[in-house]
């Protein structure tokens, strides 16, 4: 057998070889000897299958069985010639030829990709200025007076007046498409925040002005994409009563009010809540400039000044990934023409192989930093992150745990956790200085 093991860079390996003939028909008989032992034929004693019964009858399978014995043979002395363990790989090595002779023998060529070594210097000097969030007494107190108003209980106005925007209407109501009522469209004492735009448009408008126990019929069209399919685009007519108006009254800004707020700490007092409103959107304001300014020029800079070789089979992964978003978003049209000519692909893929070099680059990156920082993200914490946001969307966490386990998602999230640790553990420090 000819064989050649040879490093590509850093990142990347070939290993070719000539599977011959006569080894290839040797792994062959192994293959179908084995089989004969376990097989179950018709006419023959468990494992006293003749073994020219079982090349016969399978042939197709034992002669992939043997090419597959052969090429993990030729796999293995290359990782073996190179020094290469199954730690230094990544993802599993591809067949980028196979090339059947005609003198049956098969011209071979496995691409392995393996972990990058990088460098990463003095990294410390790339993390850019940071400035420190001011955040100012207008901005806490006008954040304080939003909670405070969201927190206030509804309660019964003290005077009957007609329904005007900002006030909670209590309503019956009952909807009729072509006289019909339809499923899904009668509520009883329903408290609407008119304005809110909740319901469907043109609706709250008619309710502003209504008085106490006063009846109407308020006629609205449903939106060509209402979810209904049913119900998209048709008139109809709501039978509406008005049981009362409600407003919110805001708590007095006080001691009080911040004891509400804090029930499970000592000695509150409204300055307390106010500097617990501060780090909360010192917090939040941080985060923001830390993603959307920092971070972007840092990871360009990252990916400008540290180089090393980058596995191909993950670009070309990368790329692929970027060229079946980009074709989602095409017109029947040029999908159509991409299927008539291969060159207009090759040129897209061009195109988008700059972003995902530069993106893999990153990933390897943040790995290395993350690493060199000691920052980690254990599996328990991704599933925390989901279950807490699908608490915040309404939805069943259990079934958002689910359904990105089922779709492969979770060791991306866990690196988009680790990349946002590692970077801002980064800024923290530079802050401090």
């Amino acid at each position: 057998m000819e064989f050649k093991a040879n490093r590509v860079d850093e990142a990347n390996v070939e290993i070719t070889a000539t599977l011959s003939k006569e080894l290839i028909e040797k792994n062959l008989d192994n293959v179908a000897k084995a089989a004969a032992k376990t097989m179950n034929v018709q006419g023959f004693r468990k494992g006293k299958v003749p073994v020219a019964v079982v090349k016969q009858r399978y042939a197709e399978k034992l002669l992939e069985d043997a090419q597959g014995e052969a090429i993990r043979k030729v796999l293995n002395e290359g990782l073996k010639l190179l020094e290469l363990k199954n730690d230094d790989l990544i993802g599993e090595p591809s067949i980028s030829k196979f090339d059947k002779k005609e003198d049956g023998s098969v011209e071979l060529e496995i691409s392995v990709a393996c972990k990058p070594k990088i460098d990463l210097g003095d990294y410390k000097t790339l993390v850019p200025e940071v400035k420190a969030v001011e955040v100012g007494i207008e901005k806490i107190d006008a954040r304080l007076t939003e909670i405070a108003s969201q927190s206030a209980p509804l309660e019964k106005i003290s005077r009957k007046r007609a329904a005007k925007d900002g006030d909670y209407a209590v309503i019956d109501f009952e909807g009729f498409v072509d006289g019909v009522a339809f499923e899904g469209g009668k509520a009883e004492k329903y408290p609407l925040l008119l304005g809110s735009n909740s319901f469907i448009p043109g609706f709250e408008e008619q309710v502003i002005g209504m008085k106490y126990d006063e009846q109407k019929d308020i006629v609205v069209t449903f939106p060509k994409e209402y979810q209904a399919k049913d119900l998209a685009g048709k008139e109809a007519v709501f039978k509406v009563t008005l049981h009362e108006i409600q407003e919110r009254v805001t708590p007095e800004l006080n001691d009080e009010f911040a004891q509400k707020m804090l029930p499970n700490e000592k000695d509150v007092t409204i300055d307390t809540l106010r500097e617990k409103i501060k780090e909360q959107i010192v917090a939040t304001e941080k985060a923001t400039y830390y993603r959307e300014e920092l971070k972007p020029t840092f990871l360009e800079t990252l990916v400008e000044k540290i180089n090393f070789a980058l596995p191909k089979i993950v670009v070309d992964q990368e790329v692929n990934f970027a060229l079946n978003n980009k074709i989602r978003n095409m017109s029947e049209a040029e999908i159509n023409e991409l299927k008539e000519d291969a060159n207009k692909v090759e040129a897209i893929r061009e195109e988008l192989k700059v972003d995902a070099t530069n993106s893999v680059k990153a990933t390897f990156i943040i790995d290395a930093l993350a690493k060199a920082e000691k920052v980690d993200v254990s599996d328990q914490e991704v599933t925390q992150l989901l279950y807490f946001e699908a608490l915040q969307m309404g939805q069943n966490p259990q079934n958002v745990i689910k359904q990105y386990q089922e779709a492969g998602y979770l060791p991306a999230i866990k690196m988009s956790i680790i990349e946002e640790k590692v970077i801002s553990k980064l800024f923290d420090e530079k802050l401090a200085k």
